[in-house]
């Protein structure tokens, strides 16, 4: 029984050791703009802490700097160290936070490349942008749009040309179709005209037929009596 309690309490105390902590992020080297960020921010530090001495800050308070001057002095100077590692704090956190050390070091990397290739005389036909005028930077700046719109006129242009060659030859199709009609339609009206030409001698011819037998009856007439 208590061997049991005791193998039950090694495994919940192995359950409930927590898992280690993961490794720390190893720092970034800083370049040489990341170093000059550094130096820049430490001798402005020094330069505000230089700024609150003593003899500055003893003057804000000047019946504590007469009568217990050392206790004066003693929360100058936590005062200074106060400020110096919120300071320092601060500055570290914005460092983290906008990865600056490493931003800076791809600037770095991307100076070398650009001063290596000015120096082996390469990119030599690029143009500096502070070197245009306004209007070539208009320019430059509106030139892919511009293309891109231009393109896309073209294309409705070249559509457009093609719908109307379409229908020009449909138009000429059709004119042609109307052309064989109206030959066929004159054709229809030659063959009624001589059909009307032919009915018309038809009865004529009848009429002189009829006439002649009216004047054979009349002359029989004539005979008999």
């Amino acid at each position: 029984m208590t061997e049991g309690s005791n193998n039950n309490s090694n495994s919940s105390r192995q359950a409930a050791s927590p898992s280690p902590p993961p490794p720390a992020p190893v720092p970034l080297t800083p370049g040489p703009r990341a170093t000059v960020l550094q130096k820049t921010f430490n001798q402005a530090l020094l330069r505000t802490l230089r700024a609150n001495s003593y003899a500055n800050f003893s003057e804000c308070f000047p019946t504590p700097a007469k009568h217990v001057p050392a206790s004066l002095e003693s929360v100058w100077r936590q005062l200074n160290a106060k400020l110096e590692e919120s300071a320092r704090a601060e500055f570290e956190d914005i460092i983290l936070e906008r990865d600056a050390i490493r931003q800076l070091n791809e600037l770095d990397r991307l100076m070398g490349e650009a001063r290596h290739r000015r120096d082996h005389g390469q990119g030599q036909g690029d143009v500096a942008p502070h070197t245009l005028t306004p209007d070539e930077l208009y320019r430059a700046r509106l030139a892919p749009h511009l293309q891109g719109a231009q393109t896309a006129l073209n294309a409705k242009i070249e559509s457009s040309q093609n719908e109307n060659d379409a229908l020009s030859q449909q138009i000429q199709s059709q004119r042609l179709e109307i052309e064989g009609l109206l030959a066929k339609l004159d054709s229809v009206v030659a063959d009624l005209e001589g059909a009307a030409t032919a009915v018309t001698q038809f009865s004529t011819g009848n009429n002189l037929r009829e006439e002649a037998i009216q004047m054979e009856e009349e002359v029989k007439a004539r005979s008999d009596i």
